[in-house]
């Protein structure tokens, strides 16, 4: 079985795919695009216009992250979704979640006055704590075992991580759990080879292209 991801390389939707690949040990090519000028053979193939996209040999291609992991998971040994059929759905749910903080994450970013900055910036720190209310005992969202909830998520805290020395977004104190489980993600081999070496580079310069109010305070600025 071939794979191929198709990727933009600041995009988190397609880094959790990257994840759930690397981590189940699944070979793999990656196909990096210009989404801002795609090319006509990605547009015949996305219905939505959006990455990430993962052709199967000749004989499929799959949209939607969450999808594409499920696939992922599936065709290789083990699983990576928790055993009781409940608390596999509660993770699928809170999978869905995660994609809605991505995006207050990004509309924070961009948002083209104070007023709407804060106010994104508000959403998603009370979507965080509704998270910190919802994670185990650690070290990842389930307990001691990693989940394709935590490959979904880890995409977010890297990014969370860069803002935060800048935007001041919060502390460990004010989210302990997620500050563990962000760590231990952070320092997993998946998710470090999950980006480009010039991601930091690439990321900000994405936010800058923006031209949110944000980026006066991030590297970069002016």
């Amino acid at each position: 079985m071939e794979l191929e991801l198709v990727s933009f390389k600041v995009c988190p939707f397609v880094q959790r795919s990257v994840i759930t690949l690397l981590y189940k040990h699944a070979p793999f090519q990656i196909r990096y695009i210009d989404l801002a000028d795609p090319p006509t053979w990605f547009l015949e193939l996305s219905p939505s216009g959006k990455v990430p996209l993962l052709r199967v040999d000749d004989r499929a291609v799959l949209f939607e992250s969450a999808v594409i992991n499920e696939y992922i998971d599936e065709v290789t040994p083990g699983s990576l979704h928790p055993a009781d059929p409940l608390r596999r759905a509660q993770n699928r749910a809170w999978i869905e979640f995660g994609a809605s903080l991505l995006m207050d994450h990004f509309m924070m970013l961009t948002a083209d006055s104070e007023a709407k900055h804060q106010a994104c910036r508000q959403d998603l720190l009370d979507k965080l704590a509704r998270v910190e209310a919802e994670v185990g005992e650690g070290p990842y969202f389930n307990g001691a075992d990693f989940s394709l909830i935590d490959a979904a998520y880890a995409p977010l805290f890297m990014r969370l991580d860069l803002l935060n020395p800048h935007l001041a977004l919060y502390t460990a104190a004010d989210y302990p759990k997620i500050a563990v489980w962000g760590q231990a993600l952070a320092q997993m081999d998946a998710v470090k080879s999950s980006v480009t070496d010039d991601f930091n580079t690439l990321y900000f310069g994405h936010i800058h292209s923006k031209g949110g109010v944000a980026t006066q305070k991030l590297p970069g600025a002016g």
